[in-house]
């Protein structure tokens, strides 16, 4: 029924009372709206559920409201006391931050707080916008920095990703806005003019492009905080440091070919994991799997907590329950530089070393992780073919310390698959669908040289990570199609 009331015996659940967004208690909340009135300024905590519900700006309902957070989606009723029950537990929540907090907390037990008020959607749209709406209608003069709060909340993702240091509402936004084009039509009108403006750029204008220079590993030294962490460096051989390649490995072509696909996509870095296995006997390590991440590392938030699950494999997580569904383990990583050389910086290195001590694990024993580095749209590129650069990191001799890890060039066989599998066809289009709408979306129709489409370029490209049965152009045809529709 709708808008009914919660179990006579509910669990109730309050967390999140350290944040700003955090509801009033039922009496403190008619106390202050009937001792202020509608000629005093109610303050933007006061502004609870049951003050939306009680001016009609929000209705209660079954399912009217919803979270997004990592890829995972909830669903809560909104009860005629302004309180929230979890549909998938009947738990009830007395404000948008406890049970953002909590629902948050289950995905990514390191999150401080749930940002309630910019995390909950009612009907599609999220509260802090129908918090604007009620100060807009009922209190116009109010204090300007309050006025202007949701301004600042509800700007554009570039601007709220340069205060990441802070904890509250801007730091939300990143995984929010992941599925922003999908559920409000204002969302679809800013991708629409971002994706303008990044086509007026585009992927093949070289000028705008600061260009990164590589350096030589012996010029680094010692390490220093003033450094530029995006310093791209050279990779050295095995044999340039008096050292055997410790571990043979083989890569299937259709791991090369989803991931080049992803890298394709936008302009922003993507990430990926890495499934295979190691055998100890023959010291071959087998790449067979690509995971791709749906997260853009433009959501600063978002990233770190999808790398977390899979280096930790927390379970329930959808790469660590595919992996363990396929008897497969976690083998390595895959990043892009979309417009760059396809070499590590300095934040790269030290991420593959973190990378590295982690998989060891704790007996100490020795298994590699493979870090890959792909270069779509790096115009220093032979050809429409996408570089792809597999890499390890020597750590610094020990009377070094202080340097940084080594980086060296890990020689691959790269092993040619029987046939194109559903698994990576799906996969493929999942990233068509999460990318759609993103502001970051590749113009597939523009020209990457005089006589080469975009689009062109990533056939290309993907062709020559190829099956061997010819029929895989014939289905890739549908994913390109999906490419053309987007424009």
């Amino acid at each position: 029924m709708m808008g009914s009331e919660p179990p006579s015996s509910p669990q109730v659940v309050e967390e999140g009372g350290d944040e700003e967004d955090e509801e009033l208690s039922g009496g403190e909340d008619a106390e202050l709206r009937t001792s202020a009135g509608r000629g005093s300024v109610l303050t933007r905590r006061g502004i609870t559920l049951r003050v939306l519900l009680k001016d009609g700006l929000v209705e209660p309902g079954d399912g009217v409201l919803s979270i997004h957070y990592l890829g995972k989606n909830f669903v809560g009723d909104l009860l005629t006391d302004g309180k929230i029950r979890w549909v998938e537990t009947g738990q009830i929540f007395n404000s948008p931050s406890a049970w953002a907090t909590h629902c948050k907390r289950l995905v990514n037990p390191a999150k401080k707080s749930g940002c309630g008020w910019a995390s909950v959607r009612y009907r599609g749209e999220k509260l802090v916008q129908y918090k604007t709406s009620w100060l807009r209608k009922y209190q116009p003069s109010a204090d300007m920095e309050e006025a202007f709060e949701d301004v600042h909340i509800m700007g554009d993702l570039g601007n709220v990703m340069q205060s990441l240091a802070s904890e509250g509402e801007d730091d939300e936004m990143g995984d929010d806005e992941e599925e922003e084009g999908k559920t409000a039509v204002p969302a679809e009108e800013k991708n629409r003019k971002s994706k303008t403006e990044l086509h007026d750029i585009g992927v093949v204008q070289r000028r705008g492009d600061r260009e990164r220079i590589p350096v030589r590993y012996c010029t680094l030294g010692t390490r220093d905080v003033a450094r530029d962490p995006h310093t791209l460096v050279e990779l050295s051989a095995f044999s340039a440091i008096n050292r055997f390649q410790p571990f043979n490995v083989a890569v299937s072509s259709n791991v090369l070919l989803l991931m080049d696909f992803h890298c394709h996509l936008t302009t922003s870095e993507v990430v990926g994991y890495l499934g295979g296995r190691w055998d100890t006997t023959t010291q071959l390590l087998t790449v067979l799997r690509a995971f791709p991440c749906r997260t853009r590392l433009a959501d600063r938030e978002a990233a770190p907590a999808v790398e977390e699950e899979i280096i930790v494999l927390k379970p329930g997580y959808r790469i660590c329950q595919n992996l363990f569904m396929r008897g497969l383990s976690l083998v390595g990583w895959y990043h892009s530089h979309p417009r760059g050389p396809a070499l590590p910086s300095l934040q790269d290195i030290d991420s593959q070393m973190d990378h590295q001590l982690r998989l060891q694990g704790s007996s100490n024993g020795f298994q590699p992780c493979l870090g890959i580095i792909c270069g779509p749209y790096y115009h220093g590129n032979q050809g429409v073919a996408s570089t792809i650069t597999p890499f390890w990191v020597v750590p610094p001799p020990e009377q070094r310390p202080n340097d940084y890890g080594i980086p060296v060039a890990v020689e691959v066989t790269y092993v040619q698959d029987n046939f194109l599998t559903t698994d990576v066809l799906n996969e493929m289009m999942l990233l068509v669908e999460f990318y759609r709408a993103a502001p970051d979306l590749v113009n597939f129709s523009q020209m990457w040289s005089p006589d080469t489409s975009i689009l062109d370029k990533i056939k290309a490209s993907l062709s020559g990570h190829a099956p061997k049965d010819q029929a895989y152009s014939q289905i890739l045809e549908h994913v390109y199609n999906q490419l053309r529709s987007i424009q």
